[in-house]
């Protein structure tokens, strides 16, 4: 069962997942895996190459109508990574035409756990712009958004999502 954490500004949840860190983190670089496991429908497509380090940046063509919460419509967002250590860590933040910057970031940490891998999902708006502070739209997802993208990661990984 997934555990979660609160913190005033940052969101945790946790679940073991019975496949190696290497396969998990593969799905977790490319922007194809962003879509295939995304559970809040926002994530449409994609445009670009699996990150390979800190810096490096994808396009995800996102609809808003999912969460039907803002009028956005269809857009696209560049995914900038943040944090890149193979088979362990990676996490991004997200570049859009909204000025300033907004300055979330999610990611996820990968730890062995005997023949699982523990996967915590985060989602951190500790160091968001004070404009998006006062607006108090976060968080914009839930822990259970968190929760169900885990569960999607686990069933794609166990049917061999393909490898980049």
């Amino acid at each position: 069962m997934p555990d979660t954490v609160f913190l005033s500004d940052r969101m945790e949840v946790t679940r073991p997942i019975s496949a190696p860190a290497a396969a998990i983190f593969d799905i977790l670089r490319s922007p194809a895996g962003h879509v295939a496991i995304d559970a809040s429908g926002m994530l449409q497509g994609f445009t670009g190459d699996p990150a390979d380090k800190v810096g490096d940046t994808f396009v995800i063509h996102m609809d808003r109508e999912s969460l039907n919460d803002f009028p956005l419509g269809k857009y696209d967002v560049t995914v900038q990574i943040c944090a890149f250590e193979p088979d362990r860590e990676i996490a991004w933040t997200i570049l859009s035409q909204l000025k300033p910057p907004i300055g979330h970031v999610y990611g996820y940490r990968l730890t062995l756990d005997g023949e699982q891998t523990k996967v915590t999902s985060y989602y951190d708006w500790s160091d968001i712009h004070p404009q998006w502070r006062e607006a108090g739209i976060f968080p914009i997802l839930s822990d259970s958004a968190l929760r169900a993208t885990l569960g999607i990661l686990d069933r794609t990984v166990r049917r061999g999502y393909p490898r980049p």
